[in-house]
């Protein structure tokens, strides 16, 4: 079995796609002709194999490029068999792209393909001035880009960039799902896109393994599995949240589950079910067994390696026909009868801002729940194996990490996210808990110092979670960023680059541009929060006194912004915060100086604890250095000080003469 699972395996991983893609289809209605201009068999059934030809080559790619960077050594030729690989995959990614793009333009237009200009024209029409083209045009492009790259890049740190650029590469797909364009915008987009890339980890990683199996040495089968295994378990966990999430959007209510959107659905969860049982086999006794005798366990742990690519490959093509069958939540795009909010934030006007809804109030960002939850898992798993082995953690840094990362949840996904599109002052709100709450609450926590502590370091020449913390926080971009002034600029400065600029405009308009802005006050203010009180190591720290100095200057300058927008005489976003059509709460522009006095009066109470820190801080280390000085004494019996006076008895006879 073990000769022919590089056979077997990728062939039952495609034929039971190819099966189920067909089968859903035709269980879920979308074969049926359309009742207004049918594409036609060809593209009916040709758009959704495409479909899943994109989303299998993607996983080779990702999960082979992940195996490199995460699991391989260099100096094995493993590690360049997974990268030619990768290859491959991108290159498979970059050709189905196209004849996706190809079926959507046709399935789209209705148009019949011809060589004559028209047809040209209007192909070029589509993938340069109709959303879903560009999407997928930009999918072609990074297709090329990838393929090039997995060719050319060598360096390890360099193909790091890669797997990340990679991953980015399916963000146009999931940008152009189902409800992408209707009320749950965020919900839907982030779903489909966390859902895309870790079920591509998850089947591309275990695919890669199948692929290179000749390459990797018997002995190391099991730590390369047991390694897989553990990022397999995180893919299952995110697969399944964000599933759970797009489907409860796309379904509505447990009566629509008999729908063929919603059978299509059950039948995917029972894969994901059977693929969790088989991850727990593997982890607690297939790899186990091949760790203690190879050849008396490979066979069948190969059997059930073949076993599980058959529920990937009904996952996968069970997947790829959901996306060709309409959801019993309907979807539209006419604009008729909507109210100014839904128009612009593709989401109903919420109920008036009471104290009582802002702190019940629910708008989820999966992004962040699932970043939340695996940060406390992994931060309580370290210091489980801290304590286990003896060591000793304070007790003030675990409560201060889980305390950061619950707010940053509540910031994200409570009432802050739920009005902060509607009301100006409760987007500044959440912006001063993003860049200056959570950060102090985060950093005491000392992440990279558990992280260093605890993490199992790698002995054989490839680069685990611990090796590329250690790299990340020590290469010389981080040492410029982790400089205090530099942190300082970033912190006061960037908050006037962000509202007096398109970006602000681009955080309301875009669902990106609203998580690129979550993701950098938070590490700006991170960065700041670290130069003054951090407990982890940076390459420059400046002296207490500084530190007060730096940080009353930085908070002068903050203060001045509030006062700023307090005085502005005009609206920030009048199309926006100005048309929203609400009915109750402060007018737009009292709301907007509402905004402004937060900045300015509220920012300022994390500045006076950061301010309390640091004192303590200057007098604890005063303290440390005087019982050090007193303890040397002891030790010497005060020969420094005998020195100096001896010293200063040499100077007085020496004036003397």
């Amino acid at each position: 079995m073990n000769r022919h699972t590089r056979i077997l395996g990728p062939g039952v991983l495609l034929l039971v796609a190819l099966i189920a893609v067909v089968a859903g289809l035709i269980a879920g209605g979308a074969a049926a002709p359309a009742e207004i201009s049918d594409p036609g068999p060809v593209v009916r059934y040709g758009l959704p194999i495409a479909k899943l030809l994109v989303n299998l080559s993607a996983a080779l790619m990702i999960g082979s490029l992940l195996l490199a960077v995460f699991v391989l050594t260099p100096e094995r030729e493993e590690y360049d068999a997974a990268v030619d690989l990768a290859a491959t995959g991108a290159g498979v990614f970059t050709v189905a792209s196209g004849a996706t793009a190809l079926f959507t333009f046709l399935n789209v237009t209705g148009v019949v393909p011809s060589l004559d200009d028209q047809f040209g024209a209007q192909i070029g029409l589509f993938f340069t001035g109709v959303e879903l083209g560009v999407s997928w045009l930009y999918t072609v492009v990074f297709g090329a880009v990838l393929t090039v790259a997995c060719f050319a890049i060598r360096g390890q740190r360099l193909r790091l960039v890669v797997t990340a650029l990679s991953m980015v590469a399916l963000y146009p797909m999931a940008s152009q799902g189902h409800a992408a364009g209707n009320a749950g915008h965020g919900i839907a987009v982030t779903s489909l896109y966390l859902h895309l890339v870790f079920a591509a980890v998850w089947l591309g990683g275990l695919l890669a393994i199948v692929l290179i199996r000749r390459t990797i040495e018997p002995g190391r089968v099991a730590v390369v599995l047991a390694r897989y295994s553990s990022v397999a378990l995180v893919c299952f966990v995110v697969v399944a949240v964000s599933g759970y999430f797009g489907a409860a959007l796309r379904i509505g209510s447990i009566g629509d589950i008999a729908s063929g959107y919603g059978l299509l659905v059950v039948v995917k969860v029972a894969a994901l079910i059977a693929l969790g049982l088989f991850g727990a086999a593997f982890r607690r006794r297939t790899i186990a067994g091949l760790g203690r005798d190879y050849r008396a366990n490979a066979a069948r742990f190969w059997t059930l390696v073949v076993a599980e690519l058959g529920f990937m490959g009904l996952a996968s093509g069970v997947a790829a026909a959901l996306a060709r069958t309409a959801t019993p939540v309907v979807e539209t795009t006419d604009v008729d009868g909507l109210t100014p909010a839904e128009i612009l934030t593709d989401d109903v006007l919420p109920p008036e801002l009471t104290p009582m809804s802002f702190l019940t109030g629910w708008d989820p960002d999966v992004l962040w729940l699932i970043a939340a939850g695996f940060g406390i898992f992994f931060y309580l798993a370290g210091v489980r194996r801290l304590r286990a082995r003896g060591d000793r953690w304070p007790v003030y840094r675990t409560v201060c990490w889980v305390l950061g990362l619950l707010v940053l949840a509540w910031l994200t996904s409570g009432g802050f996210n739920l009005y902060q599109d509607y009301l100006f002052s409760v987007h500044m709100l959440g912006h001063m808990g993003l860049t200056m709450v959570v950060p102090l609450l985060l950093v005491p926590g000392a992440p990279v110092t558990l992280a260093s502590r605890a993490i199992v370091k790698r002995t054989d020449g490839s680069r685990g979670g611990r090796e590329w913390i250690l790299w990340a926080v020590h290469t010389p971009f981080a040492s410029i960023v982790s400089h205090p002034v530099v942190a300082a600029v970033l912190f006061a400065g960037s908050l006037w680059v962000f509202y007096y600029t398109g970006l602000f405009r681009w955080s309301m308009d875009e669902h990106l541009g609203h998580e690129w802005m979550v993701v950098h006050f938070v590490i700006t203010g991170y960065l700041f929060t670290q130069s003054l009180i951090g407990i982890d190591p940076v390459k420059y720290r400046l002296p207490y006194a500084f530190r007060l100095i730096l940080l009353l200057a930085t908070m002068a300058f903050h203060a001045f912004f509030g006062l700023a927008i307090m005085q502005a005489s005009g609206l920030f976003l009048a199309d926006w915060f100005g048309a929203m059509g609400r009915t109750w709460g402060a007018t737009p522009l009292d709301d907007q100086q509402n905004g402004g006095g937060i900045a300015w009066g509220i920012g300022e109470i994390p500045t006076v604890l950061m301010a309390v820190i640091v004192a303590i801080q200057w007098s604890r280390s005063d303290d440390r250095e005087q019982r050090r000085l007193d303890r040397n004494a002891d030790r010497t019996g005060d020969a420094e000080l005998k020195e100096y006076n001896r010293r200063l008895e040499q100077l007085a006879e020496r004036d003397r003469g």
